[in-house]
C-alpha cells in the first residue's frame, strides 16, 4: 500500500462531519457553520480543489440525518 485515502461522513441530531484525508493528514473538510469547504494545508503543500465537494457534503448530511431518524425510530420500538 503506497497511500491511505480516507473519507469520513457522519452526523448526529445536532452536528455533522465530512472530511477527506490522505496518509494521516486532513486534506479537506466541510465547515457547516461557515457554509464552505476548508483546505487546511499550507500554500507550500501545493493545495488543490475539490469542485462540488461542499455541495456533496450537504447532500450527504441530508441522507445521514434521514437514516439516523429511521434508526432511532426502529430501535425505540423493535419488533419482538
Amino acid at each position: 500500500v503506497l497511500h491511505i485515502d480516507l473519507v469520513i461522513t457522519g452526523c448526529s441530531d445536532s452536528d455533522g462531519l465530512n472530511m477527506y484525508g490522505l496518509d494521516g493528514e486532513e486534506m479537506w473538510y466541510a465547515d457547516f457553520n461557515k457554509g464552505e469547504g476548508v483546505m487546511p494545508l499550507p500554500p507550500f503543500a501545493d493545495p488543490f480543489t475539490y469542485p462540488g465537494a461542499y455541495e456533496g457534503a450537504v447532500g450527504n448530511q441530508g441522507i445521514c440525518k434521514a437514516n439516523l431518524a429511521t434508526c432511532i425510530k426502529a430501535y425505540k420500538n423493535p419488533e419482538e
